[in-house]
């Protein structure tokens, strides 16, 4: 797993993560539901579509739109296996652990707590 410093930093990077945005109906749905709930749904898309060693239509799981999560997977690159491979070094092939799946979960966090308050991720300073 990825020091969250060097991830952050490596995200403003690149010009597809770095465009990805909450609009105005996901961040109408985070507000309704609450920062909490969201995470829950969070914790249950990771369990169903990313968790396992090989899922089902890996690279393709994760729609572009459709709730916050989604957007927030796609920022961050934790939104399919080979991502996960590329962006934050958790290997392929094997179940994700615990701990792991805690680690995903922290990233969305951040990046929607980021989002949601205009807040500055970690390396994402200027200088």
């Amino acid at each position: 797993m990825r020091d969250l410093d060097d991830l952050f930093a490596a995200l403003q990077r690149s010009k597809f993560r770095s465009r990805q945005r909450l609009g105005s109906k996901d961040r109408a749905y985070l507000e309704a539901k609450s920062l909490p709930v969201i995470l829950e749904h969070g914790r249950q898309f990771v369990a169903d579509r990313l968790a396992a060693a090989e899922p089902v239509n890996d690279g393709r799981q994760t729609p572009m739109r459709g709730h916050p999560i989604f957007v927030a997977q796609h920022a961050t690159a934790t939104c399919c296996r080979g991502c996960l491979a590329k962006w934050h070094y958790i290997p392929k092939g094997r179940r994700l652990t615990a701990e792991e799946v805690d680690y995903v979960l922290e990233i969305l966090l951040f990046w929607l707590e980021t989002h949601v308050t205009g807040g500055t991720a970690p390396g994402s300073e200027v200088h």
